[in-house]
């Protein structure tokens, strides 16, 4: 096929996939083509003279605790001076809440996530920070009082303040109900919160002056189990411009993402404020978690567009046996795997945005829908692809890959994390079973499933063996709880499969260039979904193996 850039698939897959010119339109804020392809391409340039440059050089620096200070590489305060001053953060932040000026452009989501992969692909360990604060403005919208959004919300939407998520504890990983962090009335109607809590991404960092931090959180006479957890904010300076009383205690040493600071987070007292009602503060919580799975969903593609970018160069120019190894079939093979998978994963992540588009537009409960449908899918099989295309890179190297100088061992370290935070990518499969299939007796997978049948008959096989799981996960799997978490993995994975190859087929019904690669997929890489549904059928060989309970 014709080589495309990321930022031409981007532009390309708003305006004629999803038709975000369209859609806007109908919801009467319209965003015409040339404006999308003109924000992509400054996207686009910041990533690749800002991040790009310095993204290897950031990772070998890393993030450093010094006297009570978290440090970040030198290259990341020029470049999220850069990133305030272009008004990135804002993009698709509300721009009036509750009567309250934000300062957001209430641009479209899809946009963001277009932009999002980009600023990804430039630096990932960068990129977190502004993710994490686009889940706490998600957060404060919908849940926080007018005068605390008044107070936090332009300072989030400039960037001039950043947010954290502090859920983790030591004891309580993805099992929330063991958190806890304490939260003491301090008789003045606000709160003091004692606890710890690990892996909490830019928990500290001297990017900017202030952070918030939204804290789940337990009063007490809170009722045990996550009924009893309630959501805090807790600045990192007082209004006063004291310091509050919490702290990084420690930065975490991990295998990737060196340049982003994965703190222990100290909280001595530290004075906080109640968002939302007492002993709801999951609800809170998860519209600040929902929204960071899709952007880590986009941060799997992000990976494998940085996987893609450097295999491509480095096959180019690397001469074996007279030619450029890209001419070799099998390296031929793996490039053109890395590229349709990438691409399979853009389009559906641009899909699951648009959606959230025409809910918020539109006003589309089928959208909604949809969004919580493809919401865990997105989250998991582009990250699981990530990681795929992130070896691939390595493979296409050789043995300059597994050293550090190329970049591309950096890639597989740094995605590795994608599958696992923000719910583990097996969580996101029994969110996907349980709570999304299971709900509506399966009524929007068979709608989804019936728009995929029609779009290309090369999908038809894949659409009736996933009918035939689905049905299965119906029958058995609402009979067997064990069953249906032995399977759900396979069921998560074989449904990303097959909607990558529905977004190709669109693609390539939009523009013939697209075409090749979307038979490459649906020939080459689409019956990996059978496979899958082949070990949902075989959910009792892995039931013989449970241990006793």
């Amino acid at each position: 096929m014709t080589a495309t850039t990321a930022a031409e698939d981007l532009v390309f897959g708003l305006t004629r996939v999803i038709d975000l010119p369209g859609l806007t339109a109908a919801g009467g804020a319209p965003l015409g083509a040339e404006d999308i392809a003109a924000i992509i391409g400054e996207a686009d340039k910041f990533a690749r003279e800002i991040l790009w440059p310095n993204a290897q050089a950031a990772d070998r620096a890393g993030a450093h605790l010094e006297n009570g200070v978290v440090r970040t590489p030198e290259s990341y305060k020029p470049a999220y001076r850069a990133w305030i001053e272009g008004g990135w953060q804002g993009l698709a932040a509300p721009a009036e809440v509750n009567g309250v000026e934000t300062g957001g452009q209430d641009l479209p989501q899809a946009l963001w996530m277009a932009v999002s992969e980009l600023m990804t692909t430039g630096d990932m360990a960068f990129s977190l920070c502004p993710l994490l604060t686009i889940g706490a403005i998600e957060a404060i919208s919908r849940f926080a009082t007018k005068p605390q959004q008044e107070a936090w919300l332009p300072k989030l939407t400039t960037g001039e303040w950043t947010g954290s998520m502090c859920l983790t504890e030591p004891q309580a990983g993805s099992d929330l109900s063991q958190v806890r962090t304490k939260a003491e009335p301090d008789g003045t109607g606000g709160y003091r919160i004692t606890g710890q809590k690990i892996y909490i991404t830019y928990g500290d960092h001297d990017l900017t002056e202030n952070t918030l931090h939204l804290i789940l959180a337990r009063l007490p006479d809170a009722p045990p189990g996550t009924r009893g957890i309630s959501l805090f904010a807790a600045p990192k300076l007082l209004p006063d411009g004291r310091r509050n009383a919490l702290r990084c205690g420690g930065l975490e040493k991990k295998m990737g993402i060196h340049a982003s600071p994965t703190c222990v987070m100290l909280f001595e007292g530290a004075e906080a404020e109640l968002v939302g009602e007492a002993n709801r503060g999951l609800n809170a919580m998860f519209a600040m978690m929902n929204s960071a799975r899709l952007g880590v969903g986009v941060q799997g593609v992000a990976q494998g567009a940085r996987a893609q970018a450097l295999a491509e160069a480095y096959a180019g120019q690397r001469i074996q046996g007279g030619q450029p190894i890209s001419r070799h079939a099998d390296v031929a093979r793996m490039l053109a795997e890395i590229r349709a998978i990438t691409l399979a994963g853009r389009l559906l992540a641009l899909e699951a945005g648009a959606a959230l588009d025409r809910h918020r537009l539109l006003g589309d409960a089928g959208a909604e829908a949809r969004v919580a449908l493809l919401t865990p899918i997105v989250k998991a099989w582009c990250t699981d692809r990530g990681v795929d295309s992130a070896s691939l890179g390595i493979q296409v190297h050789g043995g300059m890959g597994f050293v550090e100088d190329t970049g591309a061992a950096q890639v597989l370290r740094d995605a590795r994390i994608a599958p696992i935070y923000e719910g583990t990518n097996g969580i996101q499969a029994l969110d996907l079973v349980g709570r999304k299939l299971f709900r509506d007796g399966g009524a929007h997978m068979r709608g989804l499933l019936a728009e995929v049948a029609a779009t290309d008959p090369r999908l038809g096989e894949a659409v009736a063996a996933m009918t035939r799981a689905t049905d299965w996960m119906l029958d058995r799997g609402l009979r067997d709880a064990d069953a249906a978490q032995a399977s759900a993995a396979a069921y998560l994975d074989a449904a990303g499969w097959t909607l990558g190859g529905w977004m190709l087929a669109r693609a390539a019904k939009a523009d013939g260039r697209y075409a090749p690669l979307a038979t490459f997929y649906l020939a080459r890489l689409l019956p990996r979904a059978a496979a899958r549904i082949a070990e949902i059928e075989a959910a009792d060989s892995l039931l013989a193996l449970l241990p006793a309970a």
